[in-house]
């Protein structure tokens, strides 16, 4: 495998490089999608299944460039919005069946991998929250919570079992979601793409939006060489804002994570690791970790306004894995990089009609790889269906992300919540429950 430091894993091991071609002239749609991350493809894909014909999607580079095609590539349950603020916010049923949405999501997403058989890594061996603390009751108290109020059941795991499975002296227990799995990210888009084409989707790249403007009942999308009339417009641009209407804009924070891969590591990862499973921990700024079939350990983690150079992810990243894995001290870095993920102040999904005809769908923060399809089948139904279930997500608006003012308050925020969880680490090492 030839490496370019400047290019994701995922980008160099991805199944096609095929470019579709950028639009050029006048087209008319009856649903023209911008933004061909998991939010746009999906929707795509969805309107297409529920044989909606003229659906066209435009991509300013290429698909899943952004947060889509770069994650850590873990699909489970849940939003960004933890269940218990969930509750808070909405009461029993309603944050039941929004949590349910994401449930069935994961459930659609295995069945399109099948479906449309596509190749992306899917490993289907589930997901551990390793509990960086001693406190046990975080991990009880949680799995009460989805146990009592979601209908979900996590497995409780011991030290002694964990220890089995990931070998470190870090971690105190760890919950099991076995429901969950992982892939390649940019994979399964591109599958979900070629699908949803398959099916009479015209997906145009390299094709910024640059003007959307109301012409009578429906829209009007203007690109450097063309124009599309469509009847409903759906903006799913995530943390690469289109400035194309300035109050959805407005709404999200681009805030970049950062990724890194290592070399094969052949035998050398029954060192750390003795399962196949992808791993999370309990802290806000968690590490996230998994084992990826040519022997690398893919290895993610922190949050920042900014989008750093793949040199300085690494170096970031690399102090991170030996916190955990100590053992891997001479191992290479092949791969390092940052994207932007757009979050949204309530730390939901912003899925709204926001004008008669015009759509958005953003703001999947951190968690977004079920979400996004739960949007996806919102907005296909609801386009497709006059379908009322995405007001389920009526409570959480267009909030302002007061910008700038909003990345240094996003800045600042992590850092205390980054400094709790340090002072609670250095709390217990002084105690020697270390």
């Amino acid at each position: 495998m030839k490496i370019n430091p400047s290019q994701s894993y995922y980008s160099v091991t991805a199944n096609s490089s095929f470019v579709r071609p950028s639009l050029s002239g006048k087209k008319s749609a009856r649903v023209c999608i911008i933004g061909g991350g998991f939010a746009g493809i999906n929707t795509a894909l969805g309107l297409a299944e529920r044989g909606v014909e003229e659906v066209v999607l435009c991509e300013a580079r290429h698909l899943a460039f952004g947060a889509s095609g770069r994650n850590g590539g873990f699909v489970f349950a849940g939003f960004s919005r933890g269940p218990q603020s969930l509750l808070d916010d909405l009461g029993p049923e309603a944050a039941k069946h929004l949590y349910k949405g994401t449930l069935d999501a994961v459930n659609l997403i295995r069945a399109r991998i099948k479906k449309y058989a596509i190749e992306c890594q899917h490993t289907d061996a589930g997901v551990y929250w390793a509990n960086w603390f001693r406190d046990t009751s975080i991990l009880k108290d949680f799995q009460k919570l989805l146990s009592e109020n979601f209908d979900t059941d996590w497995d409780f795991v011991s030290q002694a079992e964990l220890k089995k499975l990931i070998h470190t002296d870090r971690y105190k227990d760890a919950l099991y979601e076995k429901n969950s799995l992982h892939f390649h990210p940019l994979n399964y888009a591109i599958g979900i793409a070629a699908a949803a084409e398959a099916m009479g989707v015209e997906i145009y790249e390299n094709t910024p939006a640059v003007h959307l403007e109301k012409i009578g009942k429906g829209w009007r999308l203007k690109t450097p060489d063309g124009e599309i009339e469509a009847e409903q417009v759906v903006l799913a641009c995530g943390g690469y804002l289109a400035n194309l209407y300035p109050k959805i804009d407005a709404s999200i924070l681009p805030i970049a994570t950062y990724v890194m891969v290592t070399e094969p590591l052949a035998d050398r990862m029954q060192e750390i690791l003795h399962t196949k499973a992808a791993i999370y921990d309990t802290r806000f700024a968690f590490d996230y970790y998994r084992p990826l079939p040519d022997s690398r350990l893919l290895w993610g983690g922190r949050i920042s306004v900014l989008d750093r150079s793949p040199e300085a992810v690494k170096k970031l990243l690399y102090r991170d894995l030996m916190k955990v894995f100590p053992q891997l001290h001479d191992v290479k870095i092949d791969f390092a990089w940052s994207g932007l993920m757009s979050y949204s102040r309530h730390e939901m999904p912003q899925i709204a009609e926001v004008e008669p005809g015009l759509w958005c769908a953003q703001a999947f923060g951190g968690h977004g790889v079920a979400p996004t399809t739960f949007a996806g089948e919102l907005l296909a139904s609801a386009i497709a269906e006059h379908d009322l279930r995405w007001q389920s997500l009526s409570s959480y608006g267009l909030v302002s992300a007061m910008k700038p003012a909003g990345f240094l308050g996003a800045q600042l925020t992590y850092w205390w919540l980054q400094a709790k969880d340090a002072w609670k680490d250095a709390m217990e090492a002084g105690s020697g429950q270390k």
